[in-house]
């Protein structure tokens, strides 16, 4: 029974092959007889215009689609160079600088804008342009089919009628043949009239299609340009703020003066047995000018300060704060068991502000770092005063300890005067 079915299978698919090559070798046989001029051919000419139509709808819809897919690719590289000059900028962007906070910000931001215009072009108008070009396969190979039926048909039609102009007609054959050629024609025109239906329909579809697209298109552009806009605005006006930074800021100074080989100094730290406290006066109300000062302090003005400094230290438990301005005198007060106290002062001339970081090099130098404020002092020896050099101390120690056990020599282009 099996081998029965397998016999009869094999049969069925071996009359299949003959009936198609039959058909194939009869349409070739037409085609050569129509191109010779032997036979006529059944012509639409409405249906070919109809058909270049689809053709030149056809490629111009795969162009466009190779064309999108370049922009899409182009538009994923424009966002991958966008993204690795945005993190560029906000590595090498320092922390100190203004808009820090807003440049990163905007890096993110930026980044976020390429990725959502991207996948919007991706979602709708790629999505849709591959769905309008899926529909002219189908359609190309039914309109092949509709060649063939046709050929089928002119070639039914052709044999029915040379079987009628026979000299001795066989009607058997003559029947047989207008079956086959009633076939043939109802096959053709059903695949005919389909597309004769569908091609004008496809053809007009590619106007609102196109607008579709680039309108959609469009709008995302819009969008993806203000948006982006926007941020290009905020940046530049971080860089303008920056730039206004930069220009208030003084340019980093040249090198400290070179000084020589100093003399040696004595030591700015008291003996273990020494105390200080100090005090600060107005010059006006108990000493004299700084010229007078620079030169000698009369007994009368010596015993003045002496006396105050001792009332201020025998009768109070804290020593009172005053002001700190220029023209101000820093008044050490130091005393010892072998001595007593004993006053000396020291003019403070001015206040000056660090632009930018000193390292000191040597053991009398102050070191700095850029902001603080330093009180400049008159020099302990005027010949040990090297040219672009100043004498001070922070303003942040004598706040604290009141006293000059820290001074030191700092170089004056790394200052500015306040």
């Amino acid at each position: 029974m099996a081998e029965e079915q397998g016999k009869a299978g094999k049969g069925i698919n071996t009359g299949k092959l003959a009936t198609n090559m039959q058909k194939r070798l009869s349409r070739a046989q037409e085609k050569v007889l129509q191109k010779l001029g032997k036979a006529d051919e059944t012509k639409d000419t409405v249906f070919e215009e109809s058909v270049a139509n689809f053709n030149k709808q056809m490629v111009e819809g795969t162009k466009l689609q190779r064309d999108l897919r370049a922009y899409l690719a182009a538009v994923k590289t424009m966002h991958d160079a966008s993204k690795r000059l945005q993190d560029c900028l906000a590595d090498m962007y320092e922390p100190d600088w203004f808009g820090k906070e807003e440049v990163d910000a905007i890096a993110e931001e930026t980044d976020i804008l390429w990725s959502d215009y991207h996948d919007k072009l991706v979602d709708n108008s790629m999505v849709s342009m591959d769905t309008y070009l899926a529909q002219f396969p189908d359609v190309k190979a039914r309109i092949a089919k509709r060649d063939r039926k046709l050929t089928d048909f002119d070639s039914a039609r052709h044999h029915f009628a040379s079987l009628q102009k026979g000299k001795k007609p066989d009607q058997a054959k003559i029947a047989k043949a207008e079956e086959e050629l009633g076939r043939a024609q109802k096959v053709f025109e059903e695949i005919n009239i389909e597309l004769q239906d569908e091609l004008p329909q496809l053809w007009n579809s590619r106007v609102g299609f196109y607008v579709n697209t680039f309108q959609s298109m469009a709008g995302y552009q819009e969008r993806f340009h203000k948006d982006m806009g926007k941020l290009n605005q905020d940046l530049n006006d971080v860089m303008t703020k920056l730039e206004e930074q930069r220009l208030a800021k003084p340019a980093p100074p040249a090198a400290p003066p070179v000084r020589p080989s100093p003399s040696p100094r004595p030591s700015l730290t008291p003996a273990p047995e020494t105390q200080q406290d100090i005090l600060l006066f107005d010059s006006e109300a108990l000493v004299p000018d700084a010229n007078t000062a620079a030169q000698a302090t009369a007994p009368s003005q010596l015993q003045m300060l002496s006396h105050l400094v001792s009332v201020s230290y025998k009768n109070q438990t804290s020593i009172p704060e005053y002001p700190i301005s220029s023209g101000a005198w820093l008044v050490v007060v130091s005393w010892t068991q072998e001595v007593g106290h004993y006053i000396r002062w020291c003019l403070l001339f001015f206040q000056v502000k660090a632009m930018h970081d000193y390292a000191a090099t040597d053991g009398d130098e102050l070191e700095l770092k850029a902001g603080d404020v330093v009180l400049v002092l008159a020099w302990d020896n005027p010949d040990e005063q090297d040219d672009g050099w100043l004498m001070g101390v922070k303003e942040s120690h004598w706040l604290e300890n009141k006293n000059l056990l820290v001074k030191g020599v700092f170089p004056e282009n790394f200052t500015q005067k306040l």
